[in-house]
C-alpha cells in the first residue's frame, strides 16, 4: 500500500495553521504545544527541535517518547472519516492531532481536549 504524501510532509508546514485555528477562538500557540506534547510525550524543547528540523509527520509520531494512551478516547469524524475506523497507524495519529486542534479551535476546554 502506498504511503500518503502527508507522512513525509514536515510538521512545521502545518503547525502555523494549527496556531491560526486556535487564535481564531482566542487560544494560542502555548495550548497547541500542550496538545502536541500531551499526545506524543515530547517536552517543549524536543517539540521545538522537531519543528526546527522539519521532521516529517511519520518520523514525529514514530519517534514520540510516549504516545498518550488516552488518545484512544478520541473519537468522531475528521475530514469526513471516522477516526476509530482509520486502520493506518500513522494516519490515525495525524487525525488524532487534527481532531484535538479542531476541538481547541471550537473553544472546547483544555481538560476536555486532554481527556482529563
Amino acid at each position: 500500500m502506498a504511503k500518503h504524501n502527508i507522512y513525509k510532509m514536515p510538521i512545521i508546514k502545518v503547525y502555523p495553521h494549527y496556531i491560526t485555528k486556535a487564535e481564531k477562538k482566542g487560544r494560542g500557540q502555548q495550548e497547541v504545544d500542550v496538545i502536541m506534547q500531551w499526545l506524543t510525550g515530547y517536552n517543549q524543547q524536543q517539540l521545538r527541535e522537531h519543528l526546527a528540523n522539519e521532521t516529517s509527520f511519520e518520523d514525529f509520531f514514530a519517534q514520540a517518547p510516549q504516545l498518550n494512551p488516552k488518545r484512544l478516547l478520541i473519537t468522531g469524524v475528521i475530514c469526513g472519516v471516522r477516526i476509530e475506523d482509520i486502520e493506518e497507524p500513522i494516519m490515525r495519529e495525524i487525525r488524532y492531532l487534527d481532531k484535538l486542534i479542531d476541538e481547541l479551535g471550537k473553544g472546547r476546554a483544555m481538560d476536555k481536549i486532554l481527556r482529563a
